[in-house]
């Protein structure tokens, strides 16, 4: 799964990078938790470029989980959205599948 994020030009953050914004995934009981965090200075630009607007950044992490999502669930992976903070849960049982290797 990282392999095919990393091929779709999606950078992923490695295990030691802690506290760097960017995509991270890190492995949970359920599958795959999929998480992104933007930096202060994109944070800053999307407010700038959306008039001072707030929920700019949050548009532009909506943005973020469907490209995502959308290329997970085109691989053939289950994709659920965490309640709480919204990343992506993506399920163990199409992580493991035999035909599916490390998509």
């Amino acid at each position: 799964m990282r392999f095919a994020l990393i091929q779709a030009g999606f950078q992923v953050l490695g295990d030691t990078e802690v506290g760097v914004p960017g995509l991270r995934v890190t492995e949970v009981s359920a599958g795959a938790l999929v998480s992104w965090t933007a930096s202060d200075e994109f944070a800053a630009l999307a407010r700038e470029r959306g008039g001072g607007c707030v929920s700019s950044h949050d548009s532009i992490r909506v943005i973020v989980k469907v490209a995502v999502s959308g290329l997970l669930l085109r691989l053939g992976h289950s994709v659920a959205e965490t309640a709480a903070d919204g990343d992506l849960l993506v399920l163990a049982d199409t992580i493991s599948a035999p035909d599916s290797g490390d998509r």
